[in-house]
């Protein structure tokens, strides 16, 4: 049980928070969802674009935490 929450990752010796790994892929999935929604014709229908791929990236962060 004790392996299955890390806060702190070792990457090379670098002691890296399990956040930043996490904030890390969230970011690499909005730039993938990114095109995907632009080809749907979802920001169309956004009315404010910043503010919703912000609250998409924090849901993927929540995502990514509960999940690794």
């Amino acid at each position: 049980m004790e392996d299955s929450l890390r806060p702190v990752l070792d990457i090379g010796g670098l002691l890296v928070s399990s956040f930043v790994v996490h904030a890390g892929l969230a970011i690499v999935t909005l730039l993938v969802l990114n095109p995907l929604l632009a080809k749907v014709g979802a920001r169309r229908v956004i009315w404010n674009v910043p503010l919703a791929e912000f609250g998409l990236l924090v849901c993927l962060i929540g995502f990514y935490t509960l999940v690794l």
